[in-house]
């Protein structure tokens, strides 16, 4: 099931695409149950009890009678308002051999923040204060339950579906200190969507294939095989430290490609510049520079 949150008239909505045609189970749930406003926030409350009754509302076709008018709505993050981010640096063995650096023995962790979130189609004004604003395309793992000190073995159950990412980063900032903060969390850098592509349609989510291009020029082309740590291994990892929420992030590393490794001659990004993320059957994920 692909799953999508967009801003309508100012009110949040959670929609079901079918057939490239995209469906509001919010309007839906209005009309039959009485939700007010049925938003991605309460989708992450109850995320497979949510999932069994959507389903029951597909196959009995009663989704059919609310369409949505594409050009009439905004795409929004498919994540929980209070998600936590979680980001895994140098995961790419071919990325971390481009940018000089061993491969690392554990997962490297760092975060983002909400203000970073933005959705498919989004305009993002480049912040005056970088220079070398640097593109990632990166697997958005978003969590379906809470999750302590789970195991490799359990840890893809735990999982709501997967979503393109785009981990922008403002390679001038990130590098000033040993911290990467600043410049991988400034507003809107981190577009996340189109869609949450839901877990039972990802058969191996350790095997997809992952491209970045800009201005329709592959910069990156890589596979999810190339990861270091798999995706079961990265939510059993962090969740011996931080306990995972349903709604949570993690993005889960970068494959070779960026500006910053092999294609220094390509240029930053700049003004003008589309920036498009496709992964398997997640869709693709673009953002406008300006």
């Amino acid at each position: 099931m692909k799953l999508i949150s967009y801003s309508f008239q100012c009110e949040l909505y959670v929609g079901i695409i079918i057939k490239e045609k995209i469906y509001s189970i919010s309007s839906l749930l209005k009309k039959i149950e009485g939700y007010n406003n049925f938003n991605i926030d309460n989708f992450y409350d109850d995320v497979y009890g949510n999932l069994n009754k959507f389903k029951k509302y597909i196959e009995n076709k009663e989704i059919y009678n609310y369409s949505v008018n594409r050009d009439e709505i905004e795409m929004m993050p498919p994540t929980a308002s209070s998600a936590k981010i979680i980001c895994v640096g140098l995961n790419y063995r071919k990325h971390a051999l481009e940018s000089g650096m061993d491969l690392p023995t554990e997962p490297l962790l760092f975060s983002k923040f909400n203000n970073s979130l933005i959705g498919n189609a989004s305009t993002l004004k480049i912040p005056i204060e970088t220079k070398k604003l640097d593109y990632e395309a990166e697997l958005a793992i978003i969590m379906g339950k809470r999750a302590k000190n789970v195991s490799p073995h359990e840890a893809l159950n735990y999982i709501a579906g997967y979503s393109n990412s785009n981990d922008l980063s403002a390679r001038d900032l990130q590098f000033k200190s040993s911290q990467w903060l600043i410049g991988k969390s400034m507003d809107g850098f981190l577009p996340l969507g189109p869609y949450l592509v839901t877990n039972e349609e990802i058969v191996d989510p350790n095997n997809l294939n992952i491209t970045t291009s800009v201005n329709k020029e592959i910069r990156q082309s890589s596979n999810t095989s190339d990861m270091i740590f798999k995706c079961d291994e990265i939510i059993s990892y962090i969740s011996k430290y931080i306990t995972l929420l349903p709604g949570d992030v993690i993005i889960t590393g970068t494959p070779e490609g960026v500006v910053h490794g092999v294609n220094q001659d390509k240029g930053y990004l700049k003004k003008g510049d589309v920036v498009e993320v496709t992964i398997g059957n997640l869709g693709t994920l673009t953002t406008y520079l300006y």
